[in-house]
């Protein structure tokens, strides 16, 4: 048997935005149907670095497939700066579940990028308004990209206002989407005010109110993902429809963990986790529901399912070549 070495070219050339929001799809609802194994997220806290570690294990069975993997990825914001390094950079080891070899190693990175766009369409299928054509997204990093790619599977997505505070990234995302789409830079309420927003900041301190926002905009909130993270103002979340991945996630370092610790939402404002959307035991998008929340915190499930689409289709065009790829090893 080869383990196969994908670097980050490979994880996005072998996961079609498609294939891999259908994968999500079936992630979501393999763990809401108790089909999938998926220990909590575990922390190195590395203060002195202003970073940590997390590992992120988990086993799923969709049903055609099953599959099982790890994501070993760091969260450290001072390396663009000080080391000319990404942010957050991960590695997914994807293993055969039947005998525990591994059948890739996978660049972590491009994968979280490319199954945290994914999620946020899933949520976006489900959650908003069928006519949806504008996208804000606020946050133009590495995030940002995936998350338009992603949401314009699922809806026509014709508009995109994109705000940041620094203009070099603005205009670099604009300038990577400007022949698909009529985008432009705007300001934090021009953005909030379209059908569908993205959040994919790492603030701690509120950066969207209530008044900045649609009347039916949904709000896809993926920058929290430590405790004392919060992208939208508590009123926005008191008064939205809130669906969420995972209860234990979210409310430990998700955007409802703040309000939460604080006594300023509570269960009863969870309406739903997306997995009883997508299995039909709880409502999507109804016609009383204004703005709608998905607090996404990143489940390691969507790893394995992302690393699954991967290595599928890296498996299939080396036997179609009948020739190794060049980035696998023997055992």
């Amino acid at each position: 048997m080869q383990t196969h070495l994908l670097d980050g070219d490979d994880v996005e050339n072998y996961s079609p935005m498609t294939t891999l929001v259908s994968a999500i799809e079936d992630a979501f609802a393999a763990y809401q149907t108790g089909d999938a194994q998926m220990p909590p997220k575990s922390y190195i806290e590395l203060p002195e670095y202003n970073g940590d570690f997390r590992s992120m294990p988990a086993y799923m069975d969709a049903g055609d497939w099953d599959a099982a993997g790890i994501k070993w990825v760091n969260v450290h914001p001072d390396n663009p700066e000080d080391h000319d390094l990404p942010t957050v950079m991960g590695t997914m080891i994807y293993s055969d579940p039947e005998t525990g070899f591994p059948l890739a190693i996978m660049d972590g990175t491009e994968l979280t990028m490319r199954r945290t766009g994914a999620a946020a369409a899933v949520a976006t299928d489900y959650l908003a308004v069928e006519d949806a054509s504008s996208m804000g997204i606020i946050g133009a990093g590495v995030q940002s990209y995936t998350q338009l790619e992603a949401i314009a599977q699922v809806r026509d997505i014709e508009e995109v206002v994109v705000s940041d505070l620094d203009d070099e990234r603005v205009a670099a995302f604009v300038s990577h989407f400007e022949d698909e789409f009529d985008i432009r830079s705007g300001s934090i309420a021009e953005a909030a005010s379209c059908d569908v927003l993205s959040t994919v900041t790492p603030v701690r301190e509120p950066v969207v109110s209530a008044d900045d926002l649609g009347e039916h905009t949904h709000v896809n909130a993926m920058g929290a993902d430590a405790e004392g993270k919060q992208e939208l103002a508590t009123e926005v979340l008191q008064n939205a429809k809130v669906v969420i991945d995972d209860y234990d996630q979210t409310t430990h370092s998700g955007e409802i963990n703040v309000p939460f610790h604080d006594g300023d939402l509570t269960d009863d404002d969870i309406d739903a986790q997306i997995g009883e959307i997508v299995t039909g035991e709880a409502n999507g998008r109804t016609s009383d529901d204004g703005v709608t929340v998905f607090d996404s915190t990143g489940l390691a499930i969507q790893d394995v399912a992302a690393a699954h689409v991967v290595y599928e289709a890296a498996s299939a065009e080396e036997e179609e070549t009948q020739t190794p790829s060049l980035l696998s090893v023997g055992n």
